[in-house]
């Protein structure tokens, strides 16, 4: 025996029901449906979110705000931090923040704030900076890279 002459068994599979093909099919003239109403129509008025003709719940929910589809979310460093991990003329990228535990995954993008004084000259490659922070780095002698 070959896998290609393996059959069901007689009677383990049946023919479906062939629906509104008129009066000989046994299924014929109202399709199996009843009689008449909204529940024999295809489609009319039985959607899932129809309500009878009560002002639907999607319409009565207020509406309000806005959720943009592409937004930026930052891991956030703090120049304070920075000050804290850092030797003086260090390079700071993502890779060395993810290793100094500053950021998760050095991947997604990095913004670095103001909060806190730096006080040593640091070369910082990040996505974002402030404003205030990009002064305060280069008022220290750093130098500020957005990658």
């Amino acid at each position: 025996m070959r896998i290609h002459d393996v059959r069901a068994p007689k009677g383990a599979r049946k023919n479906r029901k062939r629906i509104g093909y008129g009066p000989g099919s046994g299924h014929g003239k109202t399709a199996t449906r009843g009689s008449k109403g909204q529940k024999s129509r295809s489609g009319s008025k039985s959607r899932p979110w129809f309500e009878g003709g009560q002002m639907p719940f999607q319409r009565r929910v207020p509406k309000r705000g806005f959720k943009p589809l592409a937004k930026r979310v930052y891991q956030v460093v703090n120049l304070a931090d920075l000050d804290r991990r850092f030797e003086a003329n260090a390079d700071v990228g993502p890779a060395l923040l993810a290793e100094k535990g500053l950021v998760r995954k050095p991947g997604l993008p990095i913004k670095i704030l103001a909060k806190g004084n730096i006080t040593k000259p640091l070369s910082v490659k990040a996505d974002a900076f402030s404003q205030s922070a990009k002064a305060k780095i280069e008022a220290a002698g750093g130098k500020v890279e957005v990658r």
